[in-house]
């Protein structure tokens, strides 16, 4: 049953590598002209894709770096957060679903919850407008911010036995793994929520990867497929993240497991309210600033 999760999870992500590449290879030329030099996005992907390997959020940090060096539009960045991690995000599934327990049933269900969440959403986040996108990535940091404080003070459980769910309790974890699916599209990490989920529920905190990895590699597939094919997400970053972001997963797996995850969890959480603050403030900035001018114009 492993091997067909396997082949599954290959599957779905080859829907998003075939468009991606025929994308590419349509628009080679303008994708090296958008901003942000090469060697910046291969450095950013290796360390980003990573720390997302030990569950520490990608989007989070992609968010900050994206909104302060303006290489990716604001409109542009929920997009780009989803394809630039599809394919490291397929191999980060393949090896956690072969090194830890979880029971198959559960998964299977979580995983098409959440796929299908994200199935319906791209849709939706294109016709969003950039002020909408920014509130809601400045909202969405602010909650996994709250996550990430709670696990680390330990007053979301992290102590439970489980390696699958039944009855209530899989109905609960589908119904918040199909909104995860969904909010995934408009650059908001399901890791923190899956996390706080699965502990939450009495599962082991160990099987919250496979969980969380096989889930976000399916939904994220079928979502930054769509946005491809709308053509809505910067093809540079999502270029050299499939290749240097994967080389970080697989050094992440071997090499990061000895470091201490309790100080690199609080860096994040230092970034994640960063990019909130910063999102949010300037959201506020602008309008007031709009209402100063519409005062100022009825005068």
């Amino acid at each position: 049953m492993v091997k067909l999760l396997l082949v599954a999870i290959v599957l779905v992500n080859m829907l998003f590598i075939v468009r991606f590449i025929a994308d590419f290879a349509k628009h080679r030329k303008e994708t090296f002209e958008e901003k942000g030099s090469n060697l910046f996005y291969c450095i950013l992907g290796f360390i980003t894709e990573g720390l997302a390997t030990l569950g520490i959020s990608d989007f989070a940090i992609n968010t900050v770096v994206y909104h302060k060096t303006k290489y990716v539009e604001d409109r542009l960045i929920p997009p780009t957060l989803n394809t630039e991690c599809t394919i490291p995000l397929m191999f980060m599934a393949l090896i956690y679903v072969t090194v830890i327990e979880c029971d198959f049933t559960t998964m299977i269900v979580l995983v098409i919850a959440q796929t299908i969440g994200s199935l319906l959403s791209p849709r939706i986040v294109v016709k969003l407008s950039a002020s909408v996108i920014r509130w809601g990535m400045g909202i969405g940091l602010a909650i996994a911010a709250v996550l990430v404080c709670l696990g680390q003070l330990n007053y979301i459980p992290a102590d439970g036995t489980l390696t699958g769910l039944t009855g209530v309790k899989l109905a609960i974890a589908a119904v918040a793994l199909f909104v995860y699916g969904a909010i995934n599209n408009i650059g908001i990490g399901a890791y923190a929520p899956t996390m706080a989920t699965v502990y939450a529920l009495g599962m082991n905190p160990l099987v919250a990867f496979p969980i969380m990895m096989s889930a976000c590699t399916c939904s994220i597939a079928v979502g930054s497929s769509e946005f491809v094919r709308l053509k809505n997400y910067a093809r540079k970053p999502t270029f050299w993240f499939s290749i240097f972001g994967t080389v970080g997963v697989f050094c992440a797996a071997m090499i990061i497991k000895s470091m201490n995850l309790y100080y690199i969890k609080w860096m994040v959480f230092v970034v994640i309210i960063f990019a909130s603050y910063s999102l949010i403030s300037g959201e506020i900035k602008f309008l007031k600033k709009k209402g100063k001018e519409q005062l100022a114009g009825a005068k």
